[in-house]
């Protein structure tokens, strides 16, 4: 019997089982495996029942022997180890040509080992990140694949049939670049996700504990702020989680420890940013933030020792279109930096990013979807030497009119003892990324006293470096 599957599929948690239903809505035959046979079966018999495209295997023998060639296998299996074991299990049945798709939320420098291992096999490799949780595997996600560029055309068809359209029909898959670049979209992807939902929990927290509005009342601004240049899924969904209510009638979001789980790709962002000296402190605070919502025993003891604003202090005055607006500044911030993120790696390592693009995959299916991301596009069409979106017209005004509002919310924040360490640290970075001198002057002059590090002098060219015995020269 001629082999049948247009693709085959391995790992049928979520994720995996979602994308096979997809593909098969969309036309394509898809064979399955799963390592716990029982949950393959269960599946066929299940989620599947009735869809004759979608055929079980049971052994990799199986598995490889109903897959057209060149063989088409996507991996959606937990990141780390298991994904390097399947691809040992794999190569003994593959020939030169096949290729391998790693689906999960893995590390962009395990990618760019893996399309280097495989390489040398005759095989070809896409790491790809796909983004919008179940929802978004079952109806269209935002697909981000790099790797073989030579992959891409065995690829193209299915993964554009089945991710998310914009609402001109234009699917949100593109081609990113080579080796771990597609996995790296991705993290940075997570990383402004961080981002965003730590200023939204920022925002609700002043509405709540300092301004007093109920659940309700919150909701409803947030179904308004969608309306707005804010309009995005996460925006979206606070109203509905804000309307939630548990068996007792109470706001369920009340019921909610207020500990934050997180998954690594946060931590990936900054500890990439950390190496290539890129300055993403939204993102990073939303991870330390996380980190902090951790220790839950120690600040309930400290919020019964350590002293909070002095009521002496005359707090300022706000409305909810000041949080409105210091919302919107440090989104255009935690946009801001990722971008400057994803430029600086691909520098680094030879990508040649196309940023207008990225952000259209962004623009549908995925958790930062907004129409935010159509001026972000817009922006690299205009100017694809783009280094920075505070520079963009669109966003240089746009966080104009939101300044006094953002600094005024700010201060607020900080004469009621709220922490909003997004938000802050937002205004820090536009602060210090629009000022003509900052006191590094010093740090440097400190750097050369004790380490002999050197400095440059503003009246000496650029690359000119000096030392000074500042103990014999007072």
């Amino acid at each position: 019997m001629e082999p049948k599957g247009d693709i085959g599929v391995i790992g049928l948690a979520v994720m995996g089982s979602n994308l096979v239903l997809n593909m098969s809505d969309n036309g394509f035959d898809v064979i399955v495996f799963n390592r716990t046979a029982s949950k393959t079966h269960d599946f066929i018999n299940g989620a599947a029942n009735g869809r004759s495209n979608i055929i079980p295997a049971y052994t990799i023998e199986e598995f490889i022997k109903n897959l057209k060639r060149p063989r088409k296998i996507m991996l959606m299996v937990k990141a780390g180890i298991a994904v390097d074991q399947f691809i040992d299990k794999l190569l003994p049945y593959l020939e030169n040509g096949d290729l391998i798709i790693d689906g999960g939320n893995s590390y962009f420098k395990d990618s760019v080992n893996r399309a280097e291992y495989l390489e040398k096999k005759g095989v070809m490799f896409i790491g790809v990140g796909i983004s919008g949780g179940e929802l978004g595997a079952r109806h269209g996600p935002s697909i981000m694949p790099g790797g073989t560029k030579t992959a891409w055309p065995l690829i193209e068809k299915i993964f554009r049939s089945i991710c998310a359209k914009t609402a001109d029909g234009t699917p949100c898959c593109d081609w990113v670049g080579p080796d771990g670049s597609g996995h790296y979209v991705k993290m940075v992807h997570n990383g402004i996700e961080y981002g965003d939902m730590q200023i939204i929990s920022e925002a609700y927290h002043i509405l709540r504990s300092a301004m007093g509005m109920s659940t309700d009342e919150i909701a409803d601004i947030f179904k308004l702020w969608n309306d707005t240049e804010l309009n995005s899924y996460l925006v979206e969904i606070t109203s509905d989680i804000l309307r939630c209510r548990d068996s007792d009638g109470s706001p369920l979001v009340d019921k909610i420890l207020d500990t934050a789980g997180q998954k690594g790709t946060g931590r990936w962002s900054i500890q990439s940013a950390s190496e290539l000296g890129v300055p993403v402190t939204l993102i990073t605070e939303a991870v330390f933030s996380r980190m902090l919502s951790s220790f839950k025993e120690q600040r309930v003891s400290a919020s019964e020792i350590l002293p909070g604003p002095s009521k002496k202090i005359n707090s300022i005055e706000i409305v909810p279109e000041d949080v409105q607006k210091a919302l919107l500044a440090s989104k255009i911030i935690s946009y801001t930096q990722g971008f400057m993120l994803m430029h600086a790696a691909s520098l680094e390592y030879n990508w040649d990013l196309k940023y207008g693009n990225v952000a259209l995959l962004w623009r549908e299916g995925c958790i930062i979807r907004s129409t935010f991301l159509d001026y972000i596009k817009n922006g690299f069409e205009l100017n694809p030497e783009l280094s920075n979106l505070l520079m963009d017209e669109y966003f240089c005004d746009l966080i104009s009119k939101c300044l006094d509002s953002w600094r005024i919310v700010v201060a607020f924040a900080v004469q009621t003892g709220i922490a909003v360490p997004a938000f802050s640290s937002a205004l820090a970075f536009y602060d210090g990324y629009r000022s003509k001198n900052l006191p590094a002057n010093l740090i440097q002059a400190q750097r050369d006293y004790f380490g002999s590090h050197m400095y440059e002098r503003v009246d000496q060219p650029r690359g000119k470096f000096f030392h000074t015995n500042w103990i014999e020269n007072p």
